[in-house]
């Protein structure tokens, strides 16, 4: 439902008309793709014979991953041999009516392929062109290679992150990949932006998003410590709180939470505490006010915990799996999930977290085989059936197109 409660039947995509070219892999370009997607851009995604990386990630059934659909539901498939010169070809010809490209190969590549924004500006100027890479498309760092979790830890996040773990020297493993997400995201903003200006100026533009900036953005508070001398306090002010089964997070950001938060455990006497009446004392005694909350939270559940707090409006959750929370009925009610089918059958895909009342954002209702629409994009090109039946990865296409 959207924000109205308007029928989405009713309503246009806000990206209706819109043609993407995607040569992106892995995470950052298709999730940014994605969204485009979503939005009702065409996106047309650029594979190799044997399809990208992510094809191969769990979970898989009848060789097709969810993981793989998450990220690139709702585009369209073709596969192009970009080591030939007719597969160039061909992505010039596409490159003509095409609104947006998008690409994470290192810089470099796409140049010596001769498929950079230079290259392809004179098939169509109003192309715009969004180049995602680990640190920039120029520097000293920019060929460098780059995953997210080499950026989590370029970037400082992670020695940011590891000085909020109290007694702790070593810094974390990484499972998840906040860079490519986070950098797919800034990527789809400036591809917006520069849909905008383009609107008044009739003119594209190349896009360099940085992975590094984009991890870099995270750590506001540390961004600033780092130029400053700043105390360090003796704890960290967000962490969890044990009850007698689990733990919950509690949130004291404000002067009114604080205040509630010592009524519900028994002590608003606490309030005029010089230890904790002001903000920069309360700091200092972090550790001491913390102590006092799990003297009351360690004697209750969490359950009980939960309700005791939000009664009193302070900001709290107990620490959930993502499966726990998938079946929170606020997801149901916003509609937050859409379910995809494939060739192993159905899955469920995040929409995107963001309802408008004016135009429909939904995931697509079915994935796209690999090389599903080879054929039909290389006759749009103009090619005759004769080329097309010789064309590099014909083979390949045919069985599946």
């Amino acid at each position: 439902m959207t924000i109205a409660g308007n029928d989405e039947g009713n309503l246009t995509k806000s990206f209706a008309g819109l043609r993407v070219l995607d040569f992106s892999t892995t995470i950052a370009g298709p999730h940014c793709t994605r969204m485009l997607a979503d939005m009702g851009a065409e996106v047309i995604k650029i594979e190799t014979a044997e399809g990208e990386t992510m094809r191969t990630r769990p979970p898989l059934r009848d060789s097709c991953s969810t993981t793989f659909g998450q990220l690139n539901v709702g585009k369209k498939s073709v596969v192009l041999d970009l080591k030939s010169p007719s597969g160039i070809e061909v992505v010039r010809r596409l490159v003509a009516g095409a609104d947006v490209l998008v690409e994470n190969f290192r810089p470099g590549v796409m140049r010596r392929l001769k498929l950079d924004y230079a290259s392809l500006g004179e098939f169509n100027p109003k192309l715009i062109y969004c180049s995602i890479s680990g640190y920039g498309q120029t520097g000293p760092s920019a060929e460098l290679p780059a995953y997210a979790p080499v950026i989590h830890a370029a970037s400082g996040y992670e020695m940011a992150h590891l000085a909020y773990q109290p007694g702790r020297s070593r810094p974390d493993y990484c499972g998840i990949y906040h860079a490519d997400v986070l950098t797919g995201v800034y990527a789809f903003g400036a591809i917006s932006a520069a849909l905008y200006q383009r609107a008044g100026s009739g003119k594209g533009q190349h896009i360099d998003v940085s992975m590094l900036e984009s991890m870099l953005s995270l750590t506001l508070n540390e961004l600033q410590w780092s130029q400053f001398e700043v105390k360090a306090t003796q704890r960290p002010m967000f962490g969890p709180i044990e009850t007698s089964d689990g733990y919950v997070m509690v949130a004291i950001a404000s002067e009114k939470t604080f205040q509630s938060l010592m009524q519900v455990i028994g002590h608003p006497e606490w309030v005029s505490d010089p230890r904790f009446a002001k903000y920069a004392d309360r700091r200092e005694h972090w550790g001491s006010l913390m102590d006092g909350v799990e003297g009351w939270s360690r004697a209750v559940t969490t359950d009980k915990c939960l309700v005791a707090l939000n009664d009193h409006g302070v900001p709290s959750s107990a620490y959930r799996t993502v499966s726990e929370a998938l079946r929170d009925p606020q997801i149901a009610h916003r509609g937050a999930l859409a379910e995809v089918e494939d060739g192993g059958g159905t899955f469920k895909v995040l929409n995107l977290p963001f309802r408008m009342s004016g135009a429909t954002v939904s995931a697509a209702r079915r994935m796209s085989t690999l090389g599903e629409h080879t054929v039909a994009f290389l006759k749009e090109t103009g090619l005759s059936e004769d080329e097309i039946a010789g064309f590099a990865g014909k083979p390949s296409m045919a069985a599946r197109g």
